[in-house]
């Protein structure tokens, strides 16, 4: 395995639990929407495979805010709506996993 497949492999959980719950949001408010992965990603001015893989938290280990403002403008939704996340979901990833 290369040097960049281990460093891609040793996100932070934490991280990685955020980035799927983001994309998670993305794709319900799309689906709320009635809209097509292609069709957001015309709006939003990416490609569907990239928002596929932001949908499935599996963008790289990072998502810029720009990219999230645009995509929320594709949505027609303030991009408070993707990054704020109630109680339950901030334990998912700021409290120790129980199988640890």
């Amino acid at each position: 395995m290369s040097e960049k497949n281990d460093t891609e492999k040793m996100i932070d959980p934490r991280k990685e639990i955020l980035f799927r719950q983001i994309g998670a949001k993305i794709a319900y408010y799309r689906t709320l929407r009635d809209m097509s992965q292609k069709e957001l990603s015309k709006r939003a001015n990416l490609s569907v495979s990239a928002l596929s893989k932001i949908e499935r938290g599996r963008y790289n280990d990072n998502v810029s805010v720009s990219l999230l403002f645009d995509i929320a403008d594709g949505l027609q939704i303030d991009i408070t709506m993707l990054v704020t996340f109630s109680d339950l979901e901030k334990n998912m990833w700021w409290k120790p996993l129980n199988n640890e």
